[in-house]
């Protein structure tokens, strides 16, 4: 893993932190946001409002650790919401924005914004998930973080989705997806059966249709 805490000054840089759900991607992005109000930096931090499994209002990680957040809906809200201030952003849940936060977060970094951002690399499918990959090219920090599996205990590169839905994205927790590793892995295939009322709303509207 690549830290920054070098950088001084107005230089600003983009940071990502990625891999599969339940490989702590939020706990990591909340422990550096906290180490950054520690040493006296003015943070802000965003999240994505189609994200509220835990809170509408906080990110929130699966172990249950919290820091406040400014909900938006568009990356292009970032801007608009920005505190000229701010010395670090965070972003979690990078997944849910689209292609428009690679210009976002390059035009924070650009104006001397230390910019830190969690998401997923890849798809239920296994494929690059947007704009991750791309935001990686970008990055002059990257961290690789991987789950345990749970068929087999080994390190986990995959999110195995649980519930049937061909959409890309459907909010959800352990109720929907699940760490896998290489081996385990089955794109595309869901291998548990899910009541209806534990089923994540986006499938069960797809459903209903």
């Amino acid at each position: 893993m690549v830290t920054m805490d070098f950088v001084s000054g107005n230089t600003g840089w983009i940071e990502v932190i990625c891999g599969p759900m339940f490989s702590g991607k939020s706990e990591e992005l909340i422990r550096r946001l906290r180490r950054a109000m520690i040493a006296r930096k003015r943070v802000q931090v965003f999240k994505p409002a189609l994200d509220d499994r835990y809170s509408t209002t906080a990110i929130v990680s699966h172990g249950d650790m919290r820091m406040e957040s400014e909900v938006i809906s568009e990356p292009s809200e970032i801007l608009a919401k920005l505190d000229w201030r701010a010395d670090v952003v965070g972003i979690d849940e990078a997944n849910f924005f689209g292609h428009g936060l690679i210009d976002v977060a390059t035009k924070l970094a650009d104006g001397g914004k230390q910019v830190i951002i969690s998401g997923l690399d890849t798809d239920f499918m296994g494929r690059p998930f947007s704009p991750v990959p791309e935001l990686l090219c970008l990055a002059e920090s990257i961290t690789k973080l991987l789950a345990v599996c749970v068929r087999c205990g080994n390190p986990a590169k995959h999110t195995q989705r649980l519930v049937p839905s061909s959409e890309l994205v459907v909010v959800g927790g352990a109720d929907a997806y699940e760490a896998r590793c290489r081996r385990c892995f089955e794109p595309g295939v869901s291998k548990q059966e899910v009541l209806e009322f534990a089923r994540p709303r986006a499938v069960a509207a797809e459903q209903s249709r």
